[in-house]
């Protein structure tokens, strides 16, 4: 099956949402998500970001579909109504799959896949093997979380970090890992 990375920020206790809403606002987290999963060598593709559908309605509408990318909702909600360019897949598995033969009518070339969210999806993807890389934004404290990221410390080794960063009183920094070779 096809290789994907999961992007995420976490705070301290690895709380992801509350409300089905962001708890913090850090515009260079933003910025970073945007970066990594629109960025591709090539001009002539597109990455992939999948995410569930908790997670495509709370996106703000303006910024729905995430541009430039290739964007597929995960829901078994037949009657889930998406914009003609978005894809929905039952599951993580039939949607792998689905890339891995490049079988989508009508979605361009990709480059890379990343999944997006939230905690059912995460839950779920990162006991994929094929799930090699974790881009997680690490914020230096606490906040009322109903959503959480699951523990990943057996399964990942940090491979780079960067200096802590600070916008609007929130410390953070970006940090990547990689699957423990089995």
């Amino acid at each position: 099956m096809i290789h994907f990375s999961i992007i995420v920020a976490v705070d301290q206790n690895y709380g992801i949402g509350i409300n089905g809403q962001l708890p913090w606002h850090l515009p260079a987290d933003l910025k970073h998500f945007k970066e990594i999963t629109c960025q591709t060598s090539s001009p002539s593709k597109q990455n992939v970001v999948i995410m569930g559908r908790k997670t495509w309605e709370s996106l703000p509408e303006k910024f729905r579909p995430l541009p430039n990318r290739i964007n597929i909702v995960l829901s078994r909600n037949k009657d889930l109504l998406l914009p003609p360019n978005v894809f929905k897949f039952e599951s993580l598995q039939k949607t792998l799959q689905s890339l891995e033969l490049r079988n989508l009518r009508g979605i361009p070339e990709f480059e890379n896949v990343y999944v997006i969210g939230g905690e059912q999806i995460f839950n779920e993807a990162i006991k994929f093997p094929e799930c090699q890389k974790l881009y997680v934004t690490h914020i230096q404290q606490s906040f009322d979380c109903d959503t959480f990221f699951p523990p990943f410390a057996t399964a990942f080794i940090k491979q780079s970090s960067s200096a802590i960063a600070q916008q609007g009183g929130i410390s953070f920094s970006f940090t990547q890992y990689v699957r423990k070779s089995s």
